[in-house]
Parts: structure tokens; C-alpha cells; sequence
């Protein structure tokens, strides 16, 4: 039996419903991990819902700024330092964008998952100068973007539960979605833009964290856009969620990052919905442009491409899905890495 410590980004809580793909990632893992016979300890912040046993640290009160990042940083290492002394850990998994501020004292095996495009991580976080600690992507795409310096293991693609979504059937509806965080990056601006330019409805989902610029945005680039006809329907749950991937016309997803991965994209894949992105990072890999989506350059291209979601087979769509996102060889790949690395 594996005993397995995973750690989550300080300030985001982990369950099923989670709005971050690394939240969603780990929830997966420790399911799996609980199921399989393992035992599966989880450091994430207070609220979180686990599988395994939770240690919880204090939620973020308020905007986080710096001297709230140290704040949770301390917390974490304080956790973690006392989740090792008290049980006999196998391996710890670290899956915040800020891993480097809390990795444990050198000895037991770490692994680091790299949830996020590697320019935002300090190049020194990506070679880190010391044993039994190693670091992967969660797509090819990403790791070709490390520098050449980065010590990496192979790339462990990102999945899904196809066949739950594939199950939610629904009659397709006029609306677009979007999903996901509210912040710059993510350029939901593009959709709403694309969304009036064609008079279609849009639906906006997701989580607005407690970061300056994440707030400012909402209020001068989203909130001036909103209408009866476009609106924001703030955080959605699994069900929920799965119900508008099953009815909505098209998912788009304007990110102006060079995306890691794109979980979202691979639900509505699963869902039998067409997905409409700009192909940045990952998501030029995951749409196959013209069979299970379109890939586009602006608003404008975006409101013309909603328009031929039409024409994409949503059978073809749950195919793709079901045999390239199966989380199941997800969960397999970590497994076998986990005892690879315990040993």
C-alpha cells in the first residue's frame, strides 16, 4: 500500500466541483488512489471536499497580496513538515504554481506537477538542485514550452470521466458557454465580443478569486459587456456544469495563454458539444479543426465559427473523446509513476 501526501495550490479548495483544473486533477488522483486500496492524504485549504484524509490549512481572508502569500506559503510548509513527521509518507505530489515556496526538507521522494505554462514558474523552480524531487507536464505541448534547462520526466497527458459526461444527453440549445477562472488570461472579453457581433446568447461560468487584477478585470472588461442576453451565472457545480456542456451549442474558449491542457474542452468533447478556441498551447492539439471544432484567430472568426457548430457531429465528438481523454489511463500512468518514484 502506497501512502501518498498530495498538496494543493494554497488558496484554491479541492473537490469535485473545483473550477482549477490542478483542484480537479487532484481530486481525481486521490479518488483513484482511495479506490485502488491506497491511502491518500490531502493539504489544501479549508472547505475542501476529499477522498482520502483532509489536512486542512486556513482559506485566504480577503484580497491575497503578497504579505498574504507569505502568510499561506508558511502555513503550507508548517503542514506539510507536520503531516511527515507524523505518518510514513511514500511520496509527496505538489500541484500549486508556487511549489518551489513549500517543498519539503530533501528525503522522501517529491513529485511536481506542472499545471501551468512554464514561463510563469522561475526558470531556478524548473531545474530544481536536489535529489529524489522530480517535475512533468501535463501535455506534450507544454513540455516542448520548458526551456532546455528543465529536468522533466515524460509528460502525463491530462483526462476525463467521458462516460459520465457522455451520458448527460440533452437537445442542443442556441447559447454558447464559457467556463472556467475570470481572469485576463482567459480572455472571456473574445467571447462576449464574438457573442454580440452575432447576436447569439452567451452563458459565462466560473470563479472570480480573490486577486486584485482577477476583480478588476470582471468590472471593466466583463460586467460592461453583460445583458440579458449574455450573462454571468458565477461558479457551477459538476451537475450542473454537465448539463450546459450537454445542451449548449458550442464551449468557447478564448484563452490568450499558451494553454497546458484544457480540461473543459475535453468534457464537451465527451459531451457530444463542438469546441471553439484559439489555438494557443494545448488546444491547437486537443480540436480537431472542422471535425470536433473550430480554430480561430479573433471575435470575429469566433462569431462566425458558432454559427457552423452546427454542422459537427456530436457522435464524433464523444469518439475523439473516448479515445483520447479517458481519464482512466490518466490515473494508470500516475499509479504506476507513484510507485516508480516510492521505490
Amino acid at each position: 500500500m502506497l501512502r501518498v501526501l498530495s498538496v494543493a495550490f494554497p488558496s484554491a479548495p479541492v473537490s469535485p466541483d473545483a473550477v482549477g483544473g490542478a483542484e480537479q486533477i487532484l481530486s481525481s488522483l486521490d479518488r483513484a488512489l482511495v479506490m485502488a486500496g491506497h491511502e491518500s492524504l490531502v493539504i489544501a485549504c479549508e472547505g475542501s471536499q476529499v477522498a482520502g484524509r483532509l489536512i486542512p490549512v486556513p482559506a485566504s481572508d480577503g484580497l491575497i497580496d503578497a504579505a498574504a502569500r507569505q502568510r499561506v506559503h508558511a502555513k503550507h510548509r508548517e503542514a506539510i513538515t507536520h503531516a511527515l513527521t507524523r505518518n510514513r509518507i511514500d511520496l509527496v505530489h505538489l500541484h500549486g504554481i508556487d511549489f518551489w515556496a513549500y517543498l519539503p526538507a530533501p528525503g522522501v521522494p517529491v513529485l511536481v506537477t506542472l499545471h501551468l505554462p512554464p514561463s510563469w514558474y522561475p526558470r531556478e523552480a524548473l531545474s530544481p538542485n536536489r535529489s529524489s524531487t522530480w517535475l512533468h507536464c501535463v501535455s506534450p505541448s507544454q513540455h516542448r514550452m520548458c526551456p532546455p534547462s528543465a529536468v522533466l520526466l515524460p509528460p502525463i497527458e491530462n483526462g476525463v470521466s467521458v462516460e459520465e459526461f457522455a451520458r448527460a444527453r440533452h437537445a442542443k440549445r442556441t447559447f454558447a458557454l464559457a467556463l472556467g477562472r475570470i481572469c485576463p488570461e482567459k480572455g472571456y472579453h473574445v467571447a462576449l465580443d464574438a457573442a454580440h457581433h452575432g447576436r447569439r446568447p452567451l452563458l459565462i461560468a466560473g470563479q472570480v478569486y480573490p486577486y486584485g487584477e482577477h476583480h478588476r478585470y470582471f468590472h471593466e472588461e466583463i460586467e460592461p459587456r453583460l445583458d440579458r442576453h449574455r450573462r454571468f451565472l458565477g461558479p457551477v457545480g459538476f451537475a450542473r456544469k454537465r448539463r450546459l456542456l450537454a445542451a449548449t451549442r458550442a464551449l468557447l474558449i478564448p484563452s490568450l495563454v499558451e494553454e497546458t491542457s484544457s480540461l473543459v474542452a475535453m468534457e464537451a468533447l465527451a459531451s457530444g458539444t463542438p469546441v471553439i478556441a484559439l489555438p494557443n498551447g494545448a488546444l491547437a492539439d486537443i480540436v480537431e479543426h472542422g471535425r470536433t471544432g473550430f480554430l480561430v484567430r479573433d471575435a470575429r472568426e469566433m462569431s462566425d465559427a458558432i454559427e457552423a457548430a452546427g454542422n459537427v457531429c456530436p457522435e464524433r465528438c464523444r469518439k475523439v473523446a473516448r479515445e483520447r481523454f479517458s481519464i482512466r489511463q490518466m490515473v494508470d500512468e500516475y499509479l504506476r509513476l507513484y510507485r516508480s518514484l516510492a521505490t
